[in-house]
């Protein structure tokens, strides 16, 4: 967890400003129109990218914009737990649990064989398999030091999924008209697709409660995936050195934290207080009322991390395998909604 430091202060104030005017464009929007068609989450992304892609900020900047984009973020996601009742947990019903394995294993087969299909290193396939299926950047920094990627393969790993993470909160809610999505549905869908835990919180707020609820829930299942798959690949791990003869080795032990991170705990925990009748009722909206404020303050810092120039540079090759990997999921995921049958 990064803590807060006075060096933080510029970016965070940077942050909160273009969450502010975000917010004012959502009231403008509201007062011409009668309704938000673009909610305040989604203008603060889109006003983060455009500043980045215009003005690079410097390191006096980047401190804060960071602490925005990740601390905040996992603190609102921890705060949204108290909005979480156990009856929403128990409605998803085991035939979709066991549906959130399917997506996460065929989604990492099919990944894999897209991006070897397109000559992409081993190495590199695996990461984006494993960042597409799974979490996005938590899980390819898990993966990473196990099957011992190079810097190069993380950092074009982790750029794509910055950049697509963000495409897909923006064009996600897109689909409820479109293919008519219930909020069960979508939530499920979201929960499915998005990359980060802390993602899904932007993709689903402007859609509905329910959605927002139900995303999350699946989210954390689908998250929890990641310390099978992390073992299973430490077990392969001698087989993945690269043909530079660099010698086996037995693998990294990774931390709880790169498994499991705080805030999914922290998250956990709330909703098990919440449940238990420890969280008066009054307290509920103010509670998710400030975690949207914190969310659209770390939109503006994640918008402001993202240059989308970095899909340039990373070669057609990968931006096709990251594309065509994140198509497969989101068609897997519908296809286990439709399964599944949920309403």
């Amino acid at each position: 967890m990064r803590p807060f430091r006075l060096a933080s202060l510029p970016g965070l104030a940077l942050c909160i400003g273009v969450a502010i005017f975000s917010m004012l464009l959502e009231k403008i929007e509201v007062a011409l129109v009668g309704e938000p068609y673009l909610e305040a989450l989604v203008l603060a992304i889109l006003i983060g990218v455009a500043l980045r892609t215009a003005w690079a900020p410097g390191p006096r900047w980047q401190d804060g914009i960071d602490f925005s984009a990740r601390l905040l973020l996992e603190i609102a996601v921890v705060l949204l737990g108290a909005a979480l009742s156990v009856h929403t947990v128990l409605a998803l019903g085991p035939l979709l649990l066991v549906g959130i394995v399917v997506v996460v294993v065929f989604a990492i087969a099919s990944s894999y064989a897209i991006c070897r299909a397109l000559g992409l290193r081993q190495k590199m396939a695996i990461l984006i398999a494993c960042g597409n299926s799974i979490c996005g950047n938590s899980a390819i920094a898990a993966v990473a030091p196990v099957i011992g990627a190079d810097s190069d393969d993380v950092a074009s790993s982790i750029a794509f999924t910055a950049v697509l993470g963000v495409v897909v909160v923006l064009l996600l809610p897109l689909l409820v008209p479109l293919l008519q999505l219930s909020l069960t549905q979508y939530g499920v869908l979201a929960g499915l697709t998005v990359y980060a835990v802390p993602q899904v919180l932007a993709a689903t707020l402007p859609i509905g409660a329910l959605s927002n609820q139900i995303g999350t829930v699946v989210k954390l299942v689908r998250v929890l995936m990641l310390g099978p798959v992390v073992f299973i690949l430490s077990l392969v791990a001698r087989r993945l050195q690269d043909d530079k003869g660099a010698p086996g080795g037995k693998p990294p032990k990774l931390a709880i934290h790169q498994l499991l991170p705080w805030f999914i705990i922290g998250f956990l925990l709330v909703a098990a207080v919440r449940s238990l009748g420890f969280i008066p009722e009054a307290l509920i909206k103010p509670i998710a009322t400030f975690a949207s404020v914190l969310t659209t303050i770390s939109m503006a810092g994640l918008g402001l991390g993202v240059d989308v120039r970095v899909v340039a540079k990373a070669g057609l090759p990968v931006t096709i395998a990251v594309t065509l990997s994140l198509i497969v999921l989101a068609l897997i995921s519908y296809g286990v909604i439709l399964a599944a049958g949920v309403a």
